[in-house]
Order: C-alpha cells, then sequence, then structure tokens
C-alpha cells in the first residue's frame, strides 16, 4: 500500500470529476461552431464556466480556462506587461514566487527588458502588505502568491488587493495552491463592495482539487486589460484563442464544487492530521524545524528542514517505503537544486537542499501519518549517514 504525501502536486482524480469528463466527451461538436451541434457543445462549456463561477465568486465572463495553472500564470504576467503604460519600466513580485511567476519574470528581463522591484519574505514565509505598498508607486502590475506553494504561509490577499488598489496598480494573485484549501473570493478580494479595483487576475488550476489535469483558468475582471498569449480564432474574449476543451471544463467544475462545498469541514480534519505529523516528525527527529507560518498555513501542509540530510536522498529513501513525498515544488521535480523558497526565507543553500514538504488531502488518512512516523527516523538516519560530515549554518 502506498502513502501519498504531494496533493500539493497533485491531488487524486475524484471519481464524480471522471465520469463528468467521461459523459461530456461523448458531446459532438466544436463549441465555436454554429450548427446545432456546436451549440451544444457550446451550451454545456458556458455551463461548466458558470458553475466555476460561482465557485470562484466573480462574472462567468471573465473565467478564461487554460490549459493549466503555468499558462494562467503566464497569461497574467506577461498580458499585463504587455498592455502597460509605456511609461512603467518594473513591476513587483515578492520573493518565493512559484516557478512559473519567477521564469515568466526571467523571460520579461531577458526579452521585453523589464525590471523587477522584489519585495522580500519575512522568515516565515509572509509578504507584508506594507512592503507590497513601498514598492507599487509607478509600477506596471504586482502578482503574488496568495497561499505559498512550498511552505504553505497563508498572505493577507484582501490587503495585497487594497494596496494594489491605493497605488491604482493592477494585481494578479496566484491563488493554486489555495483553492479548495481557503475561502477564495474574486470579489471579496478585489473590494468590489468598498468600490476598490486592485486586483484584476486571479490564477487557479484543476488537478488540485480533484480535477483532470491539462486545464485551469485564469480570472479576468472584465474591465482589465490583458494581453493574450495566444492569437487564433477571438475566443474568451479573444484573451485565449483555441478550440476550448469541453469535457475537461465540466470535470473541472465538478470538482471545484467538491472541493469548495467540502472546504470547511476538510480543512478541519486535514488540520488535525497535519498538526499530528508536525508533532510526531518534531518529536522523533533531533533538529527537525517546521518551515513557514506555523498558524498562517495552509491545512494539509507541513514543510520542514531536516539538518544533516539531503532531501533528494530522503525521499527515495521514503519512497523505498512507498510513502510519496516532495522536495519542493513538482514544477522542479528531478532538479537537486537549493528551494528558492527557503532561500528567501533566509536560510542558506545547504538548508535549502535539506527539506522535505508533506503535503495532505482529501484521500489522506490517519494510516498514512502513522506509517511517515514509524519509517521517518530511521530514512533521516540514513540520510544523515550518507550526507557525510554536516556543512553550512543549522541553525
Amino acid at each position: 500500500m502506498s502513502h501519498y504525501f504531494d496533493h500539493a502536486a497533485t491531488s487524486p482524480l475524484r471519481p464524480e470529476a471522471r465520469d463528468a469528463w467521461l459523459e461530456a466527451s461523448t458531446i459532438v461538436g466544436n463549441a465555436s461552431s454554429i450548427h446545432a451541434s456546436g451549440q451544444d457543445a457550446r451550451r454545456v462549456l458556458e455551463e461548466a464556466r458558470e458553475r466555476l463561477a460561482v465557485v470562484l465568486d466573480c462574472e462567468p465572463i471573465e473565467v478564461v480556462f487554460t490549459s493549466g495553472g503555468t499558462e494562467s500564470v503566464n497569461l497574467a504576467v506577461k498580458g499585463l506587461w504587455w498592455t502597460r503604460d509605456v511609461a512603467a519600466d518594473a513591476f513587483v513580485m515578492p520573493d518565493g514566487e512559484h516557478h512559473s511567476t519567477v521564469d515568466a519574470a526571467h523571460w520579461l528581463r531577458t526579452h521585453e527588458g523589464a525590471q523587477v522591484r522584489e519585495v522580500p519574505l519575512d522568515a516565515l514565509g509572509r509578504v507584508a502588505p506594507e512592503a507590497i505598498a513601498a514598492a507599487l508607486p509607478g509600477a506596471a502590475f504586482a502578482t503574488a502568491l496568495a497561499a505559498n506553494n512550498e511552505v504553505g504561509t497563508v498572505n493577507d490577499a484582501s490587503a495585497l488587493s487594497e494596496a494594489a488598489s491605493t497605488a491604482g496598480v493592477p494585481l494578479h494573485l496566484d491563488a493554486i495552491a489555495a483553492f479548495g484549501h481557503l475561502p477564495v473570493s474574486f470579489r471579496q478580494w478585489r473590494g468590489e463592495a468598498e468600490g476598490r479595483s486592485g486586483l484584476v487576475a486571479m490564477s487557479v488550476s484543476a488537478h488540485k482539487v480533484g480535477g483532470p489535469t491539462g486545464i485551469g483558468a485564469l480570472v479576468v475582471s472584465r474591465k482589465a486589460e490583458v494581453s493574450p498569449l495566444l492569437h487564433g480564432g477571438g475566443q474568451q474574449r479573444g484573451l485565449r484563442a483555441g478550440t476550448q476543451d469541453v469535457a475537461s471544463a465540466v470535470a473541472f467544475a465538478v470538482a471545484a464544487e467538491l472541493a469548495v462545498s467540502e472546504r470547511a469541514v476538510e480543512a478541519v480534519r486535514l488540520q488535525a492530521l497535519r498538526d499530528e505529523l508536525i508533532r510526531g516528525v518534531l518529536g522523533s527527529v533531533a533538529e527537525a524545524t517546521l518551515l513557514g507560518d506555523p498558524v498562517r498555513r495552509l491545512p494539509g501542509n507541513a514543510h520542514i528542514l531536516f539538518p544533516g540530510a539531503f532531501g533528494e536522498t530522503l525521499l527515495f529513501l521514503l519512497d523505498q517505503a512507498r510513502v510519496s513525498v516532495s522536495t519542493g515544488s513538482a514544477c522542479q521535480a528531478g532538479v537537486p537544486e537549493p528551494s528558492h523558497v527557503v532561500l528567501a526565507l533566509g536560510r542558506d543553500a545547504v538548508q535549502a537542499r535539506q527539506v522535505l514538504r508533506f503535503t495532505l488531502g482529501r484521500t489522506s488518512t490517519q494510516d498514512d501519518i502513522d506509517t511517515l512516523l514509524r519509517v521517518l527516523p530511521a530514512a533521516v538516519e540514513r540520510a544523515r549517514a550518507a550526507s557525510g560530515p554536516r556543512t553550512g549554518s543549522q541553525s
């Protein structure tokens, strides 16, 4: 029996989403065609868009389906840059963002001459709204994580949006790690009731909530100007050209509805399992240290530093015991390099390779926790022996 602790990378496909995909996949017709078969497909597609808009608390027209979270982030970051005021030569990005944002920023630096105003994280991985506010004046746009995908720290999305609104700078929030685990509301985060408009775009992804891989969405305010990455048929307000995947959109909507309906109860259950995991690890492994905010963190996230044991070695040893964990973002899987998020917390390069991320989801059980706590101490001991003498700061 395997024990899965990598729900932040991808969560198992929900049976209801699978069944919805199979049923919708039998529909014949391109949703952009004007004949009856095409319009039948279009009706199902738009119903899925409306259902997703309800759980994201936005207007259906604001939901732009994409191929996943990475495309959503790239559409937001590059699209906001390309429609900026020409006088703006920089954008704002906190340290420790997901690689889809970091790499898009690097591309804009290299190919567009963009300047990046980097905002430091504190030692718990938090983005201070006042630090964002100080960097905003004159910026083309800002981007930030609603919750850090590696260390699990939750940011104050409404405060970040308010700071952007005050500065008159459009904001994109990466809500991929947060959606399904925290209350996510595009309208509330925008502050529409108070007349604010800082938040203009928000990224989400289906496979993080039990939907299929290969589909995500970018919520784009109907008043925002975002240049598309793809050009062609003018679908989705011209923001994302191409034949739309009706079956995946339906499955995404089903998974999102279930995740949001279960969220409050499931968060309590996962937090209890997570806290037991953290207590057990810190109590059984000498020097193990929890990273990220100990209170304001995703309910299923435990990110732990194991001084003297390289994360990739630990991952291999645990995998032999049929326990699946992660050293960081799955987008960097197979690349044994220091975690840029851990570096952003002020840790050194050695420590940034001595971490594991344990993430829980709806299929996580007490047996998973018991198994991990049984096999982990010996794995750490073996990993430390394989790593040789301690080097670098261990504080």
